[in-house]
Parts: C-alpha cells; structure tokens; sequence
C-alpha cells in the first residue's frame, strides 16, 4: 500500500512552512492564519466550533484565538442570550490581513493543480474528501477517549 499519509503529510507541512514564512510580517505565526480564516468566514462563530472545524482540539484553539486576540485581529462579544457564550468576531486589522491570506491560498491551490486537468483536480478533490471524513470518524471517536484497535 502506498504511503498516502505520508505524501499529504508532507504537502501539508511544506505549505505550512510556506504560509508561516509569509504571514510573519503581518504577526501571524504557528497556524494563526487557519484561524483567522474560520473566523473571517464566519463571523460570530464560537470557539469550539472552530476547534472542529480545524481539527484541533480546544486548548490548541484556546492558545491560538487567545493569541489573535491579543494580537487585535480578532474579538470576542458576548452573545445577547447567553452571557456564557463568547462569540468571535475579525476586527479591523483581522479583515485587511484575510485578503492576502486567500490569495496566497488561491495561489497554493493553482500551484499544487499546475499539470492537472479539471477532471483531474476535481477527482482528487473527491478522493480526498472521502479520505478526510474517514479521519474525522477515527479523530470524532479518539477525542471521546476510545482507543483505537491497530
């Protein structure tokens, strides 16, 4: 069996590397950038919302939108029924630095598709789909404490 794993390891930690590299002049670091996105993307999302979606797990998101904060690109806002819930929302600063992060993710994806078909592109985007809901099954059941059989 190939090393599949492996090869979107790789692909994922190189484009990682890249994107910390780049962000770095606007104080972005160690996947605050991911973060962000949510954020951006969906303003008012609660913070264990984004840990899902990031799949990580809620300390790791703590640390990192705490940092965000502090840093002014995001904010959080009580909710008008729950005072319990913070609700996260991208400042100023977190709206003008988005842009460049999608064009560097726009860029990325044309890069790693150079040589592919459309067909070809669309069909890997299928496949790995797949991949990542069967991950997040096994991710969903470890969270809960389970182990897994090997």
């Amino acid at each position: 069996m190939k090393e599949i794993l492996r090869e979107i390891g790789m692909i994922a930690r190189a484009l990682d590397s890249i994107s910390n590299i780049e962000f770095k002049e606007y104080d972005l670091t160690k996947g605050q950038y991911l973060y962000l996105v949510r954020i951006c993307e969906n303003p008012g999302i609660i913070q264990e919302k984004v840990a899902e979606m990031i799949m990580v797990d809620r300390t790791t998101a703590a640390r990192a939108i705490k940092k965000l904060e502090m840093n002014g690109f995001i904010e959080k806002k009580d909710d008008e029924h729950n005072k319990k819930i913070k609700k996260l929302f991208p400042t100023e600063k977190g709206k003008s630095v988005y842009p460049f992060i999608k064009k560097e993710h726009d860029h990325s994806n044309s890069v790693a598709l150079t040589g592919f078909s459309e067909s070809e592109a669309e069909t890997i985007s299928n496949l790995l789909q797949r991949v990542r809901n069967n991950i997040e099954k096994e991710w969903e059941f470890v969270k809960k404490g389970n182990k897994r059989i090997y």
